[in-house]
């Protein structure tokens, strides 16, 4: 699961050209879309879907189950662990 954690933290970078943030800036449990967190905002949560579906192959189709799942690293591993069974 650090694995899967660590690739999320790649791609949300990436995906989101968050320039100034390295993955060991992002705590597994930091809220996501918290300013103490990263930040994020609504056209990331947009970003987030996307990412999901074009590196995990995980559609979200459920809002609230979205607003739960990308809370923070932990929430998106584990909503990845889960959709993959």
């Amino acid at each position: 699961m650090d694995t899967l954690k660590e690739d999320l933290k790649k791609h949300i970078i990436e995906q989101l050209n968050l320039e100034d943030i390295q993955v060991a800036d992002i705590a597994d449990d930091a809220l996501l879309f918290s300013t103490e967190g990263i930040g994020l905002d609504s056209i990331d949560a947009l970003e987030l879907i996307v990412l999901l579906e074009k590196f995990y192959g995980i559609q979200v189709t459920n809002p609230e189950e979205g607003k739960e799942a990308f809370l923070t690293i932990n929430t998106m591993a584990d909503y990845i662990e889960k959709k993959r069974k």
